[in-house]
């Protein structure tokens, strides 16, 4: 039985600025340091739980978690695997469960000063069906598509609450809450210890089946750059709708996800 961790860094407890999200910046390595530590207490609750733990580090260049002080026996893939699966990258059906792990609110959104949706540079929102959405929206699609559920959410109030909303029956662990360009932080201990409860409460019981697929996934894109939609309308089947966004249709979520792998 495998379980597999999604890492991400603006959820995690503390961070706050950008700067902290990327190498050389103010408390980069502080983040850094915790992001490995809350990424570590799931692991311990998912080995405890009798889980061989797959840890993917999802952030920047994907590059971030300190894997000595991950638990022994913890696999941690570090880099991209140059697939759309991105930071699921590494998942297939042979898994249990995904957990997630300092994941952050969408573009367009207002309840984290670090709100955005994939790379924050290219897009001003992402939307899914009409919906905008976040990262998670997208992960846990390409996991349902494999028939894996997403069990647990942590990061901040806003995913947790966009993540309670339309993924029913997954838990959150709330690690700070935004107010405009600042950060309502719990303690770290707080959080790692929450963490390492919340996924041992969510693997003793029996897991939950994967969400069944919608009929089909229309994938809006609004990019910040006009240039950047033009060149996505060349991709087979991207319609552009105005001079800064495009949309694409398809039959499931990973058809969806290797249309962006093109034309992000």
């Amino acid at each position: 039985m495998k379980i597999f961790i999604s890492a991400d860094i603006e959820g995690i407890t503390g961070v706050t600025s950008w700067e902290s999200t990327r190498y050389g910046g103010k408390g980069y390595e502080k983040a850094c340091h915790q992001m490995s530590l809350e990424t570590a207490a799931a692991c311990r609750a998912a080995m405890a739980a009798g889980y061989d733990v797959v840890v993917k580090d999802g952030h920047e260049d994907a590059m971030n978690i300190d894997h000595e002080l991950l638990p022994k026996g913890t696999e941690l893939i570090s880099g991209w695997t140059c697939t759309p699966l991105s930071m699921l990258g590494g998942l297939d059906e042979t898994f249990a469960g995904v957990i997630y792990i300092g994941y952050h609110s969408a573009a367009w959104t207002n309840t984290s000063p670090l709100k955005h949706t994939c790379e924050d540079y290219i897009y001003n929102w992402f939307k899914i069906n009409d919906e905008y959405a976040s990262e998670f929206t997208i992960n846990s699609g390409v996991a349902d598509q494999f028939g894996v559920p997403s069990l647990l959410l942590t990061g901040d109030e806003g995913i947790c609450q966009e993540a309670a909303k339309t993924y029913p029956g997954i838990a959150t662990v709330a690690a700070k809450r935004g107010i405009g360009d600042a950060t309502w932080n719990r303690h770290p201990d707080d959080v790692i210890q929450a963490i390492e409860k919340t996924v041992a409460d969510v693997l003793s019981k029996p897991l939950p089946k994967a969400k069944p697929l919608a009929s089909q996934y229309t994938m809006t894109l609004c990019y910040k750059d006009f240039q950047k939609a033009s060149s996505a309308s060349i991709f087979p089947g991207v319609k552009q709708l105005d001079d800064f966004t495009v949309s694409y249709t398809a039959a499931t979520p990973l058809d969806l996800a290797k249309c962006r792998y093109f034309i992000g």
